[in-house]
């Protein structure tokens, strides 16, 4: 395997925290992150300039989400992942299981549609006009369906990594990129149905969403306990890591299983947490409904009630 593209690759100093979270720029993530969250600015300015409110936790979230994505892209992480299977794990777990959670309960699809200015002419195609048709599209409600996603999901780790395709694409800076971008899709159209927080062609009840969260996770964790099982490295790329490194190919893999068997629980709490919110907010938003039917029956009830207590009083007299 020709390392020659990797740059620092070869001659890489074994694993520290400090050497791993250093700055090291992925030229396409950082500009991808960039525009990401300088959009989502433009959106969240246009909102409060018109006088519409937009939840500062959305932006946090979304923001955080982004930096997600710059941790594990923009570091020393990306550097150290091409060559130790360990740290690539780390990489396609926050990016395929964290970024897009947290990416998603900033609810950008709902910022986009509120901020994106109207269609100038009725008939014509604005950039949200755009939007709602792909939103509406068949293409969407495919990709987006539990029966696309979940073995997607699966897929992205047992076709991947059990055939030649991930060492294939590991041999560029291109390749490499793909996969991760990859990672990050798989991740945002799996959580979208189940987060039900932007509009998307589908929503499920908050069951069928908790069940649809659970189907993907018991595969997630045999691939981790396979990966920790084996009893020889399974994948050529990080077979024969640089002995500057001073790691053995096995001993890294099992750390690797380890990490995508202790990850698969993080998304699971994260959504669970959410969507427990959600439920109670809206059951809360229900009770609301109802004490404000009721505070007008009630009236009604009262009004009636003074009535006949009127004509009570008009008889006894």
């Amino acid at each position: 395997m020709d390392h020659s593209g990797h740059g620092m690759t070869m001659d890489l100093p074994p694993f520290t925290l400090g050497r791993g979270l250093a700055w090291s720029a992925d030229p396409f993530f950082l500009v991808a992150c960039l525009l990401g969250l300088g959009l989502y600015g433009w959106g969240v300015l246009r909102l409060t300039r018109r006088g519409d409110a937009w939840p500062w936790g959305r932006t946090v979230s979304f923001v955080v989400g982004v930096l997600t994505v710059l941790l594990v892209m923009c570091t020393g992480l990306n550097d150290y992942g091409m060559v130790m299977f360990s740290v690539h794990m780390v990489q396609h777990m926050v990016i395929s299981m964290l970024s897009p959670i947290l990416i998603l309960l900033g609810a950008p699809i709902t910022l986009a549609l509120r901020a994106l200015p109207v269609a100038a002419r009725r008939g014509s195609k604005g950039p949200r006009e755009l939007l709602l048709m792909l939103l509406h599209s068949r293409y969407l409600r495919i990709v987006t369906h539990s029966a696309f996603t979940i073995p997607l999901f699966i897929a992205s780790l047992y076709g991947l990594y059990f055939t030649p395709i991930f060492d294939f694409l590991m041999e560029s800076k291109t390749g490499h990129i793909a996969m991760m971008c990859h990672f990050l899709a798989v991740g945002l159209v799996f959580f979208w149905p189940i987060m039900g927080v932007d509009p998307g062609p589908h929503r499920p009840g908050y069951l069928m969403r908790m069940l649809e969260l659970f189907a993907g996770m018991p595969f997630h964790a045999f691939f981790g306990i396979a990966l920790m099982m084996a009893s020889q490295p399974m994948i050529a790329t990080y077979e024969h890591p640089p002995a500057s490194l001073g790691i053995e190919a096995l001993a890294d893999q099992t750390a690797a299983g380890g990490i995508a068997w202790a990850f698969s629980e993080v998304p699971s709490v994260l959504v669970l947490l959410a969507l427990l919110f959600q439920w109670y907010g809206s059951e809360q938003r229900q009770a609301k409904r109802q004490d404000r039917a009721a505070d007008r029956d009630g009236d009604k009830e009262l009004e009636a009630y003074n009535a006949y207590l009127a004509s009570l009083q008009a008889r006894s007299r």
